[in-house]
């Protein structure tokens, strides 16, 4: 099955907050630069977590009911029983960075039924180029993907194609689409997203130093960037790349992103990046070295100092998308918790009902639903109030889904023992993996800051006349003070 590509105008975006240029900061839809210099900080920042009355309908629309449950058929009868067979294939694989005998050939199988039946793009809202799914309905069936390390992938739904289709479709060319977004739509080639390097702290994108220097009708990129997700994958063929474009330019307008395809003359792998001991391959996480590679000067994408925009637009929905997957993590995690526990004997007992251990499932249990809502009330924010309104929301949600993951595999690894740091088990991956979140698509300290400083913005007009004091001698002169008499 081919995918259309359309072609539309790029849309208006946010660009980056002029006045505090704190980390995860915007200027939301404002009809310029010079305009947002002239507000008042407190309108631009969000107060509190805003919400509507509709957001707290979490109900699934009755359109996505038969895709969420044919995707859930399509997992259990496709991709479980082929996912074992998938990773056997590729052990003892000559090319370390390359697939094994079939292993592809077994995974372009699953991708094609899913084409067939239109298990294709879910993450796309257009309804031209995906499913059309609102935020909250693909919540709902990024959850189910997350059960399965290879679903996401099966499906087209994998990171980080899936940020880098959405922001080629909202701020590419035509030319862009055609050679770029349509083989990835496709499920044809893979890509990757550059920007974290190893000589600053990258939290702090306004200090990206990898340069591009226009040279004529080209780029001329130099630098060293790291941690580059599915560089290593052979069928990655193009990387969205930040740069630094104008160095004496406003902090906000420094930096560009350019398309860069594996293949230009003086991109060098360095190698793979490890995390916790393992290279990860063939997806790997690659240190990559920019000599003087040139690029046209149409592969700008939206336009030069337009960085900070297209990472917003890119890194909002990526990280709630990644936050869904979390969550069907944290499930897989409980199941073989509570497995293990119920198969194990010690001290007289199954395991699960050793000691606190039936707390713990518990309150894994409690955290998954806890978890669950706040995803869906974020994808929901989205849908209601927009991304760049709904930002907040998707700052608390990253904040608190990884933590909460980690503690939940963290139970299920004791409940294990040995078995669970070993191979035996996906547990130490799914570890490493939820831990590595807590730092990709920012760290939490910066998601922590965006929430509270939203929080602290909501309750300052209030605080100025806040004076528990007076308030209190005040009630006694006018026998309004209230006397604790226990509970009613």
């Amino acid at each position: 099955m081919s995918v259309a590509v359309t072609v539309a105008a790029p849309a208006d975006l946010v660009e980056g907050c002029v006045r505090c240029r704190a980390a995860g900061c915007v200027v939301a839809a404002r009809p310029s630069l010079s305009s947002a210099r002239d507000t008042n900080e407190k309108e631009h920042h969000m107060a509190g977590l805003e919400s509507t009355v509709d957001m707290f309908d979490l109900r699934m629309s009755e359109n996505a009911r038969p895709l969420y449950e044919k995707v859930k058929k399509f997992i259990a009868e496709e991709i479980e029983p082929n996912t074992a067979e998938f990773f056997r294939l590729g052990e003892g694989r000559a090319e370390r960075w390359g697939f094994g005998d079939g292993q592809l050939e077994l995974l372009e199988s699953m991708k094609s039924k899913a084409k067939e039946q239109g298990l294709w793009n879910f993450f796309l809202p257009d309804a031209d180029t995906g499913e059309g799914l609102s935020n909250l309905d693909y919540a709902y069936i990024a959850m189910e993907l997350g059960k399965n390390p290879i679903a996401s992938e099966c499906l087209n739904c994998a990171a980080p194609d899936t940020g880098n289709m959405e922001v080629l479709e909202r701020v590419g060319t035509p030319e862009q689409k055609e050679r770029w977004l349509k083989p990835l739509l496709n499920g044809e080639i893979r890509s990757a997203y550059v920007m974290t390097e190893p000589d600053v702290a990258s939290s702090d994108a306004k200090q990206i130093r990898c340069s591009a220097v226009k040279d004529g009708n080209e780029w001329l990129i130099s630098g060293e960037k790291y941690y580059a997700s599915g560089a290593g994958d052979p069928r990655c063929k193009i990387m969205i790349v930040m740069l630094q474009t104008n160095p004496d330019g406003p902090p906000h307008k420094r930096q560009s992103q350019i398309l860069v395809p594996m293949d230009t003359p003086g991109v060098e792998i360095m190698g793979p990046m490890h995390v916790f001991g393992e290279d990860d391959a063939p997806h790997g996480h690659m240190h990559i070295r920019f000599n003087d590679v040139r690029v046209p000067a149409e592969n700008m994408l939206l336009g030069e100092g337009r960085g900070f925009e297209i990472s917003q637009l890119r890194l909002g929905p990526g990280r709630i998308h990644h936050c869904m997957r979390s969550v069907g993590a944290a499930e897989r995690a409980l199941g073989l918790m509570v497995k293990r526990g119920l198969t194990r004997e010690a001290f007289g007992k199954r395991i699960s009902n050793l000691g606190k251990n039936v707390e713990v499932i518990a309150k894994a249990r409690i955290e998954i639903e806890s978890m669950r809502r706040m995803v869906l009330t974020g994808a929901k924010a989205m849908d209601e109030l927009g991304n760049a309104e709904a930002r907040v929301w998707v700052s608390a949600v990253k904040a608190m889904l990884p933590i909460r993951t980690c503690a939940i595999v963290d139970e299920a690894i004791q409940m294990h023992g040995a078995t669970g740091v070993s191979q035996w088990t996906p547990l130490a991956r799914m570890y490493a993996s939820q831990r590595t979140l807590r730092l990709a698509d920012g760290p939490d300290e910066v998601h922590w800051f965006v929430v509270g400083r939203a929080e602290i913005a909501l309750w300052e007009q209030e605080a100025s006349s806040y004076d528990p004091k007076t308030a209190y001698y005040e009630d006694l002169e006018t026998d309004n003070a209230g006397v604790f008499s226990g509970p009613g």
